[in-house]
């Protein structure tokens, strides 16, 4: 992958690029990502160093849950590391076989409704490094499909900045799987009750394929967005989760919700198309609702989309 450029632009017009690094210590990058690990990644953070047990001797580096109830392993790596890979399958391995500590964990850290939510059907391991070789990015392709994991590479830039970048995604046959059991706790009552009557979110209802074939090849046009079969919705993540989608087929309001990670603030608002839902319980994640009917809509929509593609 081609290295990231970061530029500042000087007093006298120029930009000047700015020097890039890597940590002088591994629990530095550690300590740092786990103190916003939410904000950079929509993972709730649970555990530091957690030991894995006698057989798999070894301790995952931060256990998380993300935006979408999939338990999370994180490992870190100052430098680049060949056998961080393995590394990942192993812990993944750990944390299937360890369901009812990892809930456990969650009960004591979030509360019992996040425990209730913890989808098993797509855990998930990230490697952050600063850097993977070749054979890294094949065998997580290969690996994909039962072991999913993704590789970010970070770096540091002058003035304290860090970069975090996707380098391989897990493949999207594996989310496809996922099914999370309950609505995320932050649904309230009435939203958990509507969410009954919705159908799988695989079983794209037959009124709505089309517009919905073109919604998803504009979500995943850039190649960098994977997709993630949820229950009660369907998500479109990058480190974090772009999109959300949920369909509405009844005659009389036939129609795809998407909810994207934008700002409602920097959008001009129109009835009956866009909606601020900040304080306002829905299925999936995102502040801004897109109500999408028909063509048309995509494709005013389709900016929008953009802009939250290159904002995660």
């Amino acid at each position: 992958m081609a290295d990231l450029k970061v530029f500042r632009l000087g007093e006298d017009g120029q930009d000047v690029e700015l020097r890039s690094s890597t940590v002088a210590l591994e629990v530095q990058l550690q300590r740092r990502v786990e103190a916003s690990m939410e904000a950079m990644l929509g993972i709730r953070f649970l555990a530091s160093e957690y030991p894995t047990g006698p057989w798999h001797r070894g301790r995952v580096d931060s256990l998380g849950l993300d935006e979408n109830g999939a338990p999370v392993v994180i490992e870190f790596k100052k430098g680049n590391d060949s056998g961080v890979v393995s590394q990942a399958v192993s812990y993944l391995t750990w944390l299937k076989s360890s369901r009812h500590e990892f809930e456990a964990l969650v009960r004591e850290k979030l509360g019992s409704e996040a425990a209730k939510s913890v989808d098993w059907r797509a855990p998930r391991a990230l490697c952050i490094a600063a850097g993977f070789s070749h054979h890294d990015r094949v065998a997580v392709g290969d690996l994909g499909r039962q072991w999913p994991i993704e590789l970010v590479r970070y770096r540091i830039f002058d003035g304290g900045l860090l970069s975090l970048q996707l380098v391989e995604p897990v493949s999207a046959a594996v989310g496809q799987a996922a099914v999370r059991r309950s609505p995320t706790p932050s649904v309230p009552a009435a939203a958990a009750e509507a969410a009954a009557e919705l159908p799988v979110a695989g079983d794209v209802p037959e009124c709505l394929r089309d517009l919905y074939a073109e919604l998803d090849e504009v979500l995943t046009a850039s190649g960098e967005v994977e997709t993630v079969v949820l229950k009660h919705y369907i998500a479109y993540r990058r480190l974090q989760n772009v999109a959300s989608v949920i369909f509405r087929p009844s005659a009389s309001h036939r129609a795809i919700l998407l909810y994207l990670r934008l700002d409602p603030d920097t959008v001009e608002l129109e009835e009956g198309f866009t909606r601020d839902m900040r304080g306002i319980g829905h299925l999936g994640t995102g502040d801004l609702e897109v109500r999408i009917a028909s063509a048309a809509d995509l494709e005013k929509a389709a900016p929008l989309i953009e802009r939250a593609i290159q904002a995660a």
